[in-house]
Formats: C-alpha cells, structure tokens, sequence
C-alpha cells in the first residue's frame, strides 16, 4: 500500500450530504472533493455555516481537497460573460478559503492554440483579476486540463505567473477531448495527433509545477474510435507513470476520484480506492 492522498467527489455517489459523508469513510479515503452546489452551495451558506460544515467534515476525520464550481457553463474567452464569471469566481475563492481547502477547481472554457486569437488574451484578462483577487484572500483558480493541449495550459501559467492559479489535472480529459474536438472539426480521430499534443503522461511532466489537485478518472479509445469514461485501471492511462510524473514534480496533493458514468459509482469508486492504494510509487 501507496501513501497516496486519495479524495471522492462524494456528488457522483449521492446527493445527500451525510450519506456522501458516510460513504467517503466507508471507501476509506483521506477527503471529499464537493462540488458547489445543493449543500455545498456558497450563495446559500453564511459564515456560520461554512464553519459548521468544516466542523462536520472534520468530524468524520476527513479533510477537504478542492471545491468544484463553474463546470462546463463558463467560457473565459468569451469577454460577455466576464462581469457575472469573475463575481462568481470571487464568491467561490473566498468559498474556499473559509472551508480552509483554499483550492477552487473549475473550467474555464477552451482555450485557443494561437495567441494571435482575440479570445485568448480574453481568458488571460479574466484569469489575471481572478488570480489577483485569489492573492489578496489566500484561494487559487484550479483550472482543470482537457479542451486544449498541457503546453497551451503551460503557456497561460507562465503569462500569468501568479500563485492563485494553477493546475487540476484530469488525465482522462486528455483522453477523451481529442476525440471531441475531431467532432467539433469534422474531421476523423487521428491517434497519432492526439498523442502528439495531448498525451496525459508527457502532459503532466509539462505542468508538474503546476499542478495542485488531480482528478482519478480514467478513459480509453474504443474500436469505433470513440472516447468512454471507465472505472479506474481500465483505460488507456498508464497510471504508474503518471503518478511517477507527479511525484517527480513535487506533487502531494490528492488523487480525487471522479466517476461520472456507471451502473454502479459507488463499486467504481470503492474499486478505485483499491486501484490507487495498490500502485506501485517510489
């Protein structure tokens, strides 16, 4: 057994919070990674409450290790939704300094590949006031990979260059959006491009200095050439060298388990904890 700090998304298991709760200390993992909403939703919890439910999750001898906020609804590169995209993000940065987490894991949009393009210096703009509000109040914008290759996401940290922003890397992401974006396209899947730009191993060599918090998901190419989400082991991600990545790159953060799909997510994810604790890591 690994010393891997392993977290659940306890909405993917239940939308009740004691149960996701009771769950979490039934698989045996270290904390919980909530999204924003139902009772985790910010805009419904005072001070006093936020403070009730640290006390609450401390109780059951978890910890927190990000907060999901925004999903797939936000794109930053769109200028017109700034005004309501940036309050949003303050309310959520200051969300998860009081839950003492400090990590808020979110989307941001796609990115393009070419500075040249209006939409990126949009997305840098809007990330730049979130990172400055995340430094006066002590929270970061996690932004989670996927839509756009590791070396865009590089390009974006190293523009910014602010300790409010940083990485949630989801490795199965890049697993699936290649298969995305050819759609998007109308263009075949073509493996040999998406290893080229969006190879999840390499990916997190490029951003290990970055990366804070880490999504357990896994995903193959099928025989059709199309992406499926899969139960942790099962996939395309050789999950040895991926942690090895990360630990050469300093990474102690925490493996939270994701487990979008599935007859039965609590099995999944019961199945992952055991996957996680059984790799082999230096």
């Amino acid at each position: 057994m690994n010393d891997l700090k392993i977290a659940v998304m306890p909405q993917c298991l239940t939308p009740n919070l004691h149960e996701g709760l009771r769950l979490a200390v039934e698989l045996g993992v270290d904390a919980l990674h909530p999204s924003a909403s139902g009772a985790w939703d910010p805009y419904q919890i005072d001070a006093a409450g936020r403070q009730a439910l640290k006390e609450l999750v401390a109780s059951h001898d978890l910890a927190i290790s990000a907060v999901s906020g925004w999903g797939g609804g936000i794109d930053l590169g769109e200028r017109e939704c700034h005004e309501r995209a940036i309050a949003d993000g303050k309310v959520l940065l200051d969300f998860v300094v009081d839950l003492e987490c400090h990590l808020w894991q979110a989307h941001i949009g796609i990115l393009p590949w070419e500075e040249s393009d209006p939409t990126w210096q949009a997305a840098v703009d809007a990330c730049g006031v979130l990172a400055e509000y995340g430094e006066q109040v002590g929270g970061s914008l996690c932004i989670e990979t996927g839509p756009e290759p590791p070396w865009v996401l590089k390009r974006l940290m190293e523009t910014i260059h602010s300790p409010a922003l940083s990485i949630n890397y989801d490795p199965a992401n890049l697993i699936i959006w290649p298969v995305i974006l050819c759609q998007i396209q109308g263009r075949p899947y073509d493996r040999a491009w998406a290893d080229e730009h969006f190879n999840p191993e390499r990916g997190a060599e490029l951003l290990g200095p970055w990366i804070t918090h880490t999504h357990a998901k896994d995903a193959r190419i099928t025989e059709a050439l199309n992406h499926q989400e899969v139960p942790l082991g099962d996939g395309d991600l050789d999950w040895p060298r991926y942690v090895a990545n990360l630990r050469a790159a300093g990474f102690d953060g925490y493996f939270a388990i994701e487990r979008e799909v599935g007859d039965d997510r609590v099995a999944d994810a019961r199945r992952g904890v055991e996957f996680l604790r059984g790799i082999s890591v230096a």
